[in-house]
């Protein structure tokens, strides 16, 4: 059995070796990143980290949410996996497509809204977004035609707004 995937935030000073110091500490403790994220925030000085970190045990996870918090330069750190959140991937897919099979490829890239961002002789690039598993699901799909190179942005997310605030604002549209 697969362990449960945590999703942590970490929000951090945007300053230089803070990203090194805080996967240093995942690293000292075994813990292993599955997929990490990093960017600026609405303010520049700011950065936010996302983690998929696989793990089953709530106590380690509690552990490492302690620990990364008291590193210098984190601000905030959130386990935001139980909570109602959004969460959002990018790929690019290098696939064999020679002429005789565009038209199957493109009738598997419309469904879900993937998008052709360069073609070649006997290739094409699709871009696709979306949740992780819609992600993968396109990405199995296109395996039997010949993948020749994958690049993927691992998994950003953020948390939902409140279900009576958006009650409340669908009230106030509806006026």
């Amino acid at each position: 059995m697969k362990p449960m995937k945590r999703v942590l935030t970490v929000t951090v000073n945007n300053n230089s070796g803070v990203l090194n110091r805080v996967t240093g500490l995942f690293a000292k403790r075994q813990f292993n990143i599955e997929s990490i994220t990093v960017g600026p925030t609405e303010n520049p000085a700011v950065s936010k980290i996302t983690f998929i970190v696989p793990m089953d045990d709530p106590a380690k996870m509690e552990q490492l949410v302690k620990q990364l918090q008291k590193q210098i330069d984190v601000l905030k750190v959130s386990d935001i996996t139980d909570k109602s959140i959004v969460t959002r991937e990018l790929a690019l897919i290098k696939v064999q497509c020679p002429p005789p099979v565009r038209s199957e490829v493109y009738s598997i890239i419309e469904p879900f809204r993937a998008t052709v961002i360069d073609m070649g002789k006997n290739n094409i690039t699709v871009q696709v977004t979306g949740e992780p598993n819609k992600v993968e699901a396109f990405i199995e799909l296109l395996k039997p035609y010949g993948i020749k190179d994958i690049s993927r942005t691992g998994v950003t997310a953020f948390v939902r707004e409140y279900q009576k605030q958006e009650s409340a604002q669908l009230s106030i549209l509806q006026l």
